[in-house]
């Protein structure tokens, strides 16, 4: 592992190698201290690096996986030699604590690795063969070979509330670089300083691996223009996304739009339900209550799989539920928000379902703008069935719970729901008979279904859907966490006859 690293602020934008000024200046919003200045992106911009991520493909597509994962490997090492550097800045900017953002680096880090070691086994290729029948009647068969190949230049959008694992260095731009494919990442203003120095990280690895410069840019935001540049520029072939339905939404629109339409992976965030089964709640309520509570706060609330939903049986244990909830979720404090924006939108959100027909409210707060406090809201199934904006996402600390009057309405409140990336059966033994009724209603629902425990915790590893059927992500075959989400950025390709001293180098 190299030396700790010595840093500085660039400022500027990575295109290709080479440090960038843009037109004109934007700052970021730090929760202390004195902001720092960030060069403007431009559309200008993401043509120069999507031009040089083709030049770059040209070699990065063909070349080795024991390479790539060298690459992979280096860019976590420079990562992990300015970690201090990237702590300093995440907490200045967004507020989060140094435990949290250490655990963040850790993950992306590890992520990198992991994707380094699972290329170098291969079975991510899917490779097939279909030896020649040259004596077959009526008609002879050719021999077929049939591999993944990664497809191109690749845009990222960096995600707010993630500033390593889902931005400059985080998934999607893991997965691209593992597939073989060049990324032009859309820097995130809410913590330019981190992908700042994220980026110089990866140029170090680059220089040192020898990889083209190409394979890797970064244009810092400030301007709406950069980000529409990134999904309709040509040369790019496919697009990762994490962030809000209506901005996700509209990308996804563009993409769609354009002359050769593009995949976007777009994960767009989820209420995430949980169905709190009758025997589970009657011996320990309580216990699910308060860990909702905590569930429901942790990071004030800033996960896409934070889990705004509990769904409960109407009665004195369903009652006891929620007072152990409300009870807890008294005891937090505020926290700082990631962003003004996210601020006030989450207050937004508040004052919409308090505003709503039926809704009881059982905890409110007061805070100011980039603070939040936990809300605990109330309503009946009939209620959430009539009106669907109940089922929309708030950002943030706030929980809804609606509660069925049978085992029928709580049924017919899973079958309401809309696409999610997680669902959640909390239960004993007992409550067996309902969960195989709800089972296959919620695994048609979200990408991940979990059996007594709480969603936020998002496993890296072969087995992890982080994904779901619209509006939880635009595309339901596809994952953004875990060794499967490589395969977003391959397409099949058949080699019928084709010499094997012709066939790409991946086939050994």
């Amino acid at each position: 592992m190299p030396r700790r690293a010595r840093i500085m602020l660039m400022g500027k934008h990575l295109i290709a190698g080479e440090w960038v000024e843009g037109e004109g200046v934007f700052e970021n919003t730090p929760v202390s201290g004195v902001a720092d200045k960030f060069s403007v992106g431009s559309a200008e911009l993401v043509d120069r690096a999507a031009r040089a991520a083709e030049e770059a493909f040209v070699e990065y597509g063909v070349s080795t996986r024991v390479f790539r994962a060298k690459f992979l490997r280096e860019i976590a090492d420079q990562i992990d030699a300015r970690g201090e550097a990237i702590t300093a800045m995440g907490t200045k900017e967004t507020g989060l604590p140094e435990g949290r953002l250490n655990g963040e680096r850790g993950r992306t880090v590890g992520q990198l690795r992991l994707f380094a070691d699972h290329i170098e086994k291969g079975d991510y290729l899917d490779r097939r063969f279909d030896a020649a029948l040259p004596d077959r009647e009526p008609l002879p068969r050719p021999e077929i070979r049939m591999m993944q190949r990664p497809i191109g230049p690749v845009s990222v959008f960096g995600a707010s509330n993630f500033p390593l694992a889902f931005s400059t260095a985080g998934g999607d731009t893991a997965a691209a670089l593992a597939a073989g494919c060049p990324v032009v990442v859309k820097g995130h203003s809410a913590h330019p300083g981190v992908s700042d120095i994220v980026a110089q990280a990866i140029h170090a690895a680059i220089e040192i691996c020898g990889v083209h410069p190409g394979v890797f840019s970064q244009i810092q935001g400030g301007n709406r223009a950069v980000g529409q540049a990134c999904v309709q520029h040509p040369l790019i072939k496919a697009v990762g996304f994490t962030g809000s339905l209506g901005g996700g939404r509209a990308l996804f629109d563009l993409c769609a739009a354009r002359p050769e339409p593009i995949p976007f992976f777009g994960e767009l965030g989820s209420v995430n339900p949980m169905f709190m089964l009758p025997h589970a709640v009657k011996t320990k309520g309580a216990t699910l209550g308060a860990g909702w509570a905590a569930s429901l706060t942790m990071g004030a609330g800033q996960f896409c799989t934070n889990p705004g939903i509990a769904v409960v049986l109407e009665g004195d244990e369903g009652a006891a539920f929620v007072h152990a909830a409300q009870v807890a979720l008294k005891q937090v404090g505020a926290q700082t928000m990631l962003t003004d924006g996210i601020a006030a939108a989450y207050h937004s959100g508040r004052d919409r379902v308090a505003g709503s027909q039926g809704v009881q409210t059982l905890l409110t707060t007061t805070c100011d703008l980039r603070n939040a406090t936990p809300y605990l809201f109330q309503t009946t199934a009939a209620e959430w069935l009539a009106n669907e904006e109940l089922g929309e996402e708030v950002f943030g600390p706030l929980g809804l719970v609606v509660v069925a009057k049978d085992e029928a309405e709580m049924l017919a409140v899973a079958k309401s729901l809309v696409g999610q990336l997680t669902c959640t059966l909390h239960m004993d033994d007992e409550d067996a008979p309902l969960a195989r009724q709800l089972l296959p209603i919620l695994e048609r629902k979200a990408g991940r279904v979990l059996a007594n425990g709480f969603p936020t915790g998002v496993e890296v590893c072969d087995t992890m859907v982080h994904g779901g059927p619209y509006p939880a992500s635009t595309n339901f075959g596809a994952t953004s966490v875990g060794t499967l989400s490589i395969r977003r950025f391959l397409r099949p390709v058949s080699y019928q006859n084709i010499p094997v001293s012709l066939l790409p180098a991946d086939f050994s």
